[in-house]
């Protein structure tokens, strides 16, 4: 079911359920106050009938039934009963003819004991008094039916009835037309996305005007068209950067090879050139583990084991890697001495981490003077820094933004053998452990790479 529609029935059977509970009230209330002014004039009437039959200390029955065969009897099917109290209880009047008059022992002594008595037999309103003048008590019966008052009931019911369903009807068409203008937006929000496809997405937003809800889903649904634009755009950079990156020491490899197969040569010149292939190799090599890191580092946090590492110590571990990689130095230093293990301990994944720090320290030997990293620890109150510092020739200002971008290599690294890819898996791991790192560098003085990682 469509939303509009959703809507105009949502809004109807609400709107119809509140018409309906109050139409209900309205039946309820008339209906008790019916039933209560009838019985206040049944009892009026009772007492007005004791006080016209007790004159003189009497009880004057000849003159109520005088009355009652001229005007006196004013309610519709009236009935007029006169009992003389307890115990006897005989019945000293009746205006029903060949009528056998019979009324319960029980109502008669609740009436005696208590002043007065109301209640239903069949349809009709019964009220009884228990009235005393002087030294003579009668206990008067009036019975009678509200002809007139269950009409103006049943005319009323019928009334709530139709107005109900007028304003049922009416609700639907109101209903309808108001969810048809709420929807519009959205309508028109689809129509614009129906558009959209990958090769418009650079130049495509969506117009939503105003400031409700549908017009943030359009201003958030352009942020995501620029999202995601920019992703396929980095994602075609990257293609195209991987495949030319990949296909240089392919072709020199193969070049190199043709060539040497072309005509026999002395065995320094098979030397070399196998040398030179080697280079190409592990260049490539590099190269594959590099582009392996980037996309491990894409992946999403769920899709790695976290537990507590200590930084310090996988610090310790860089200098014995470097050795092994490079002929390089790695001097560690903490700015202030940890008290408690858990700051310097962060929830991480071991193995990117000890490729976060080894691209760093790699950096920061390969581009050193004395091919040394000075790495710092030190820790504050929701974070751990590390700070990899090199004493080389630095970033010019205008690149520094762009370092960590894949495959950017700066003009000054140009000469130094590399793809581009290390910064940028050492931003990717740092944010999948929700972390930030930074650059600061001053030309022919230097670099420093800062790394903040939450600690436990």
């Amino acid at each position: 079911m469509k939303i509009k529609y959703k809507i105009a029935l949502y809004y109807t059977l609400s709107a119809t359920i509140l018409l309906a509970f109050f139409a209900t009230l309205a039946y309820y209330f008339s209906a008790q106050s019916r039933k209560a002014e009838y019985l206040e004039r049944l009892e009026y009437r009772a007492r007005s009938i004791a006080n016209v039959i007790i004159e003189d200390d009497t009880v004057k029955v000849d003159l109520l039934r005088k009355l009652d065969k001229t005007t006196f009897q004013d309610l519709y099917q009236e009935t007029i009963l006169v009992y003389t109290p307890t115990p006897s209880y005989d019945l000293l009047y009746s205006n029903l003819k060949d009528t056998t008059v019979s009324t319960l022992r029980s109502h008669l002594d609740y009436i005696s004991r208590n002043g007065s008595y109301a209640y239903e037999k069949d349809s009709d309103e019964v009220v009884g008094v228990y009235y005393t003048e002087g030294h003579i008590s009668v206990i008067v019966i009036v019975s009678s039916l509200d002809k007139y008052g269950f009409q103006n009931l049943q005319n009323l019911k019928r009334i709530l009835v139709i107005e109900l369903i007028v304003a049922v009807v009416l609700l639907v068409v109101i209903g309808y037309f108001f969810s048809r203008k709420m929807v519009e937006p959205i309508d028109k929000l689809v129509q614009q996305m129906d558009t959209i496809n990958a090769n418009n997405l650079q130049d495509t937003k969506v117009d939503i005007r105003g400031r409700d809800e549908i017009a943030k889903l359009g201003s958030n649904f352009n942020t995501m068209l620029q999202r995601l634009s920019t992703s396929f755009d980095l994602q075609k950079s990257f293609v195209s950067n991987a495949s030319h990156e990949l296909r240089t020491p392919l072709a020199s490899i193969i070049s190199q090879l043709q060539v040497t197969l072309s005509k026999d040569r002395v065995k320094e010149d098979y030397a070399n050139v196998l040398n030179s292939v080697l280079e190409d190799a592990q260049n490539l090599s590099d190269l594959t583990n590099g582009l392996l890191q980037l996309a491990q580092s894409e992946l999403n946090e769920q899709r790695f084991t976290f537990y507590e590492v200590r930084i310090d110590e996988l610090l310790l571990e860089m200098g014995n890697l470097i050795k092994l990689k490079q002929n390089g130095k790695v001097d560690i230093q903490f700015e202030k001495l940890p008290e408690l293990d858990t700051q310097v301990t962060c929830q991480g994944n071991e193995t990117l981490l000890k490729i976060l720090f080894l691209n760093l320290v790699d950096n920061a030997c390969k581009f050193s003077k004395d091919n040394t990293a000075r790495v710092s620890i030190d820790f504050h109150t929701h974070y751990i820094q590390i700070q990899i510092r090199d004493n080389g020739m630095g970033i010019p200002q205008d690149e520094q933004e762009m370092i960590f971008e894949p495959f950017y290599r700066g003009q000054n690294a140009l000469q130094t053998r590399g793809h581009g890819l290390g910064l940028s898996i050492c931003k990717k791991i740092v944010q999948l452990h929700k972390g930030y790192i930074t650059v600061s560098s001053v030309l022919n003085e230097g670099t420093v790479f800062t790394v903040l990682l939450p600690h436990m």
